[in-house]
This record gives structure tokens, C-alpha cells and sequence, in this order.
């Protein structure tokens, strides 16, 4: 919620890009996402902050990049800005990356690897 609201007081409209079930899947292995795209996008739409959203089909949102020229590529804090993927891409047409939001200090693999997955032992 907070990068989110981060990335709106950028300015503009706030649109966010999110990978399909089958990208998530390429990058996270099976049983990923939890939820399908559908739902991830329509709760994303719900908030107050977010203009739009996106679902996108690549590994990467470069190519939606390409497509729609962002003037500002936000990213969370996870990133550091000169190791934002899509950088070149947005700088190529003179957009710029901003990193934006809290420390992140958890991931939905991390829940999954702590929380959900049993320990040696344990049933």
C-alpha cells in the first residue's frame, strides 16, 4: 500500500503493470501465483491510488514499457535504481526510474518458505 501511494505522489495516473499467471509462473516455479491474476489485478484496482492496471505476458515489463512511454518507471525498494531491469528501456525515450515505498522486508516466497511450508519432522 505504501509504495503504491509513493508512486502516485509522483504524479499523473498511477498504473500498475503486473505479470500473468504464466509469467509468475516462468519465474517462481509451479504452484505460483497463490492467487490468479484476475483477482491480484481487481484487488490492485480497488485502491484509491491506482488509475489502472495491467497484466502483462513477459518475464519482464520491458516491452509494456516500450509500449506505453511511463514518464516515471516506479519501483519498490527492493530494487536499487541502476539495477532496475527496465531501466535502459525508459531511459531510452527520456522517462526516469524512481524507487519508491518502505524497506521491503518480506515477499510472498519468503511467507511461503517460513510459514507455509512444514519443517523436517512435522507433518
Amino acid at each position: 500500500m505504501r509504495y503504491l501511494h509513493a508512486a502516485k505522489e509522483l504524479g499523473g495516473r498511477l498504473i500498475v503493470a503486473i505479470n500473468s499467471d504464466d509469467s509468475v509462473r516462468a519465474l517462481k516455479g509451479e504452484g505460483r501465483p497463490l492467487m490468479p491474476a484476475g483477482e491480484r489485478a481487481e484487488i490492485l484496482a480497488a485502491l484509491a491510488d491506482v488509475d489502472a492496471v495491467v497484466i502483462f505476458p513477459e518475464r519482464d515489463v520491458r516491452a509494456l514499457i516500450h509500449e506505453i512511454h511511463p514518464d516515471i518507471q516506479a519501483k519498490g525498494t527492493d530494487y536499487a535504481a541502476e539495477c532496475v531491469p527496465e531501466a535502459e528501456t525508459v531511459r531510452e525515450y527520456g522517462g526516469r526510474v524512481a524507487i519508491v515505498g518502505d524497506p521491503k522486508d518480506h515477499s510472498a516466497s519468503e511467507i511461503i518458505r517460513t510459514r507455509l511450508t512444514p519443517k523436517a519432522g512435522t507433518k
